[in-house]
């Protein structure tokens, strides 16, 4: 189900100096608790199983993919590893680390992942540095045209502009359907996703707009 774009409050006349995004954050965490909230293991297993398949000819090509630790309702990457972990070649997998406002991307195995400054599993700093070629990106929110929502400390928007002003990357962002908005407030400093995947449907962002 598609969630339209709501400015809080709604009692009233929205104060066009507020920005709308915390309340939209609030919302959509909800919406996205509930949701998973109501899922057995089983129907959660299939849905990221089906999202993973669908996902998988974009990344075929990729010698290095950045995916990262799911915490809590977000929608799980894992099957999506192990897909790629049984394909040959199979490429590497590097997972983020916060250095600073930004992310950096390290090859590791999901053992070795620790919490880190925002409690997220992630590798250490020690761990071989690399530069993806796709980013599998976790968000709140998303529009069909690729406008992301996300936690709001814009490290995949800060990240996304370096490595596009570096060379070619692919940004792919997961979500439950429940998460697919008709529209949301872009901020100049907010970067578009290429692909938006969710279990039922993968979509060409760069076509909608």
């Amino acid at each position: 189900m598609q969630r339209p774009m709501v400015v809080p409050p709604n009692d009233h006349m929205p104060d066009p100096t507020e920005d709308p995004k915390p309340a939209l954050r609030r919302m959509f965490r909800s919406d996205r608790a509930a949701f998973v909230a109501a899922l057995s293991p089983a129907a959660r297993t299939r849905l990221e199983g089906e999202l993973a398949a669908r996902v998988l000819p974009l990344l075929r090509s990729a010698p290095v993919i950045a995916s990262y630790a799911a915490v809590g309702p977000e929608l799980d990457p894992g099957p999506i590893e192990a897909l790629l972990a049984a394909s040959r070649p199979a490429p590497k997998t590097a997972f983020p680390l916060v250095t600073g406002r930004d992310l950096s991307f390290h090859i590791a195995d999901w053992v070795d992942l620790r919490p880190g400054v925002l409690g997220i599993p992630e590798p250490a700093a020690t761990a071989p540095r690399v530069t993806p070629g796709v980013l599998l990106v976790p968000l709140l929110a998303v529009t069909t045209a690729g406008v992301r929502l996300g936690q709001g400390g814009g490290y995949y928007d800060r990240t996304l502009r370096s490595l596009r002003a570096a060379g070619r990357v692919t940004a792919i962002g997961l979500a439950w359907d429940v998460q697919i908005a008709d529209a949301l407030p872009r901020d100049p400093w907010d970067e578009l996703l290429d692909w938006v995947a969710t279990p039922t449907r993968l979509v060409d962002c760069a076509k909608q707009r």
